[in-house]
């Protein structure tokens, strides 16, 4: 009956602690309904239309344009990356290819996705996927890990026959990411996310008042919540089950192991 107890005891527990770990591992939460998606996209890094995470884009160009987007991407998350390119009724052969750059403009690696994709002559239209790794909280100065802050989506043809060069093309452009939650912590955290001009102060002078000691932002772009790269992730509770569940199994091995209690009979004549 004690046993079973302690048992019981240990599985609601674990239930308890459960539930918050579950809630972190969903995708992350669709964008507020008051943005609406946009419908063009920048030419270069510094002119990148910022998007939300799950809104689709859209964007009318060239075929030989280079097409920037950029949206913010959160330590636990692990991005993915979409865009569907539609091409014009005749066309040569035409081969597609979407980038992905962090913060500091570095070119991150696919984990898996039809990064780079081929279109036969008169296709309609070429999707391509980007997985990315999961963003961590902190790294290596030497790494080349994701961290927290901006990712910036380039869409480019590339080895364009000279007759395709300028053909009108619509592009779509989508970001999701996937919460990888405590699997994926670290110890540490960045001061401030790679998120571009957070380290650029203005060049006013102090009689400008205090807004010349404002940094100059240049993206506005946060995940919904704001920032969360820190120390807390889900990896404590389920550190903290494993210590109450050895606690509870010490007790129960004691309760079975320690008898009944009474002493042990003596022979007669002692």
């Amino acid at each position: 009956m004690r046993t079973t107890r302690v048992l019981g005891t240990a599985l609601l527990a674990l239930g308890l602690a459960a539930g918050p770990a579950a809630a972190d591992s969903s995708p992350s939460a669709s964008p507020s309904d008051g943005g609406s998606a946009p419908t063009q996209a920048g030419t270069s890094f510094r002119t990148a239309t910022e998007i939300e995470q799950g809104q689709q884009a859209t964007a009318d160009g060239s075929t030989g344009d280079y097409l920037y987007w950029s949206f913010a991407a959160d330590a636990g998350q692990r991005p993915t990356v979409r865009a569907t390119v539609k091409l014009p009724e005749s066309h040569a052969s035409q081969t597609w290819q979407i980038d992905v750059y962090d913060g500091l403009r570095r070119r991150q690696s696919c984990q898996y996705g039809a990064q780079t994709r081929t279109a036969a002559q008169g296709a309609a239209s070429v999707e391509l996927a980007c997985v990315l790794r999961t963003v961590r909280a902190w790294s290596e100065p030497w790494a080349n890990d994701p961290l927290p802050g901006t990712y910036y989506i380039r869409l480019t043809a590339i080895g364009l026959p000279a007759s395709d060069l300028g053909l009108p093309i619509n592009a779509e452009v989508r970001a999701d990411s996937k919460d990888i939650g405590g699997a994926a912590a670290v110890d540490g955290s960045l001061a401030q996310p790679l998120t571009p001009g957070i380290a650029v102060k203005s060049e006013q002078s102090d009689d400008d008042g205090e807004d010349a000691k404002k940094p100059a932002v240049l993206s506005s772009i946060e995940p919904d919540g704001g920032w969360s790269s820190g120390w807390w992730s889900d990896r404590w509770v389920w550190t903290g089950v494993g210590g109450i569940l050895a606690a509870l199994a010490g007790i129960g091995g004691y309760a079975l192991t320690r008898g009944s209690g009474r002493p042990s009979r003596v022979p007669p004549g002692y």
